[in-house]
């Protein structure tokens, strides 16, 4: 069963957030709302403190995916913006890219499938789109383990007198003796 190559690892949208939590913003983004914030009203206020504090959980969002990704990321995060009543946009939702195909081998699979399981939830605030990817990580990479032993098996069932002198190398009447 072969996946798509390619699923977005979030498509993160944060609504109803806390006026509070916008304290954090950039310095150059409240000198400029400092400017107009006598034509805007309370509620106009209001809209933008929440839609920064959106901005940012979206952004550091998109982030932790892009960090813990490397390699399995594909591009940069692509963000859905609103326009506020100061005239600026903000980011209110994100993607980013995760590719998830099989590697070469099952152990390039494996090895590749932890990395996108780890990138799809690196946020502290998984999406329902970020757990579905980590499950189709999540199920390739078993999918892997499953190849991986079954050539394995096959590898020892075409040699299995080697096989079991390489695994029992050491002369078993010295074994005998240590406990006789």
């Amino acid at each position: 069963m072969q996946v798509g190559s390619f699923l977005n690892a979030s498509y993160v949208r944060i609504g109803n957030t806390s006026i509070s939590t916008a304290s954090s913003t950039t310095s150059s983004s409240s000198q400029k709302n400092d400017q107009s914030s006598s034509e805007l009203t309370a509620s106009q206020k209001a809209s933008i403190a929440e839609l920064q504090a959106t901005d940012i959980k979206v952004r550091a969002h998109e982030r932790a995916h892009i960090a813990a990704g490397g390699g399995v990321i594909q591009g940069g995060a692509v963000f859905t913006y609103q326009k506020a009543p100061d005239n600026k946009l903000y980011a209110i939702a994100g993607e980013v890219g995760i590719d998830t195909s099989e590697g070469a081998t099952p152990e390039e699979t494996i090895t590749k499938m932890q990395t996108v399981r780890s990138a799809a939830l690196a946020p502290a605030d998984p999406s329902a789109t970020d757990y579905q990817v980590a499950s189709t990580a999540s199920m390739l990479q078993m999918m892997a383990q499953l190849e991986l032993s079954r050539m394995k098996q096959a590898e020892l069932l075409a040699n299995p007198k080697e096989s079991y002198e390489s695994a029992n190398n050491e002369d078993a009447t010295s074994l005998f003796s240590n406990y006789a």
